[in-house]
């Protein structure tokens, strides 16, 4: 197979599926457990992984960027909820003592099995937090070259503002 996709919530794993039989992103194979769970050697063979899949949208984008699906990348829309607005507002966001924030889990993978490209997503709120500053001084400290972005949805046509961290 060519892709991975980890991703635990069962409705979002059911359509990547469905998604990948209709050959609307990389073929590949679902797996729905916790990253917490995921090995090195579970990764063994796939030229692209994508944790925090949800419905696929980076092997789209790939994609759509003209990316084959053999050219091996791994992306990782980590969990925003440690720093999202809309979590702070309602109390619950912790930074990086809050459970879910799953860098500290995500970044041993990378660590252990050296991908050659990585993309990544997160609400620009996380920086306030310090979440690139650690993301980017963990992979600069395996030799990779970080880099940041702050990107609106509607520099690409869509009708909201949405910023993003890439």
């Amino acid at each position: 197979m060519t892709a991975y996709y980890n991703e635990i919530d069962p409705y979002a794993a059911q359509w990547l599926r469905n998604l990948i039989d209709a050959g609307h992103i990389a073929r590949g194979d679902v797996d729905e457990r916790s990253i917490a769970d995921v090995k090195p050697g579970d990764l063994r063979g796939y030229r692209q992984c994508h944790f925090f899949a949800g419905i696929g949208g980076w092997s789209l984008a790939l994609r759509l960027a003209g990316w084959p699906d053999d050219r091996p990348v791994w992306t990782g829309s980590v969990p925003c909820q440690p720093y999202s607005v809309a979590t702070v507002a309602h109390g619950g966001a912790k930074g990086v003592s809050d459970h879910r924030d799953l860098w500290p889990v995500f970044f041993p993978l990378i660590r252990e099995c050296r991908p050659a490209k990585l993309f990544g997503e997160q609400v620009p709120g996380a920086i306030k937090w310090g979440w690139w500053d650690r993301a980017a001084l963990d992979l600069e400290a395996q030799d990779y070259a970080a880099a940041a972005l702050v990107l609106r949805a509607d520099a690409t046509g869509a009708d909201h503002e949405r910023k993003r961290l890439y």
